[in-house]
């Protein structure tokens, strides 16, 4: 089994407030595209724009519009 070691590093960010370091940016990266990309799946259609609405799915499924 891995083991994960911390590192403390005591240099502050200089583009936080107080020095603070973000940690949960890069996880939620991928959701809007997880969410886009099932929506294509299952609809065929590809949503482009955000927030993707349900009026922006029925719009694409209706008028077979790729980029709403």
């Amino acid at each position: 089994m891995a083991e994960v070691h911390a590192l403390v590093i005591e240099e502050p960010e200089p583009d936080g407030p107080y020095g603070a370091k973000g940690i949960g940016e890069i996880p939620i990266c991928a959701v809007a595209p997880a969410i886009t990309n099932a929506i294509a799946a299952a609809t065929g259609r590809r949503l482009r724009r955000l927030p993707v609405k349900p009026e922006n799915v029925l719009g694409a499924l209706l008028e077979g519009d790729d980029a709403a």
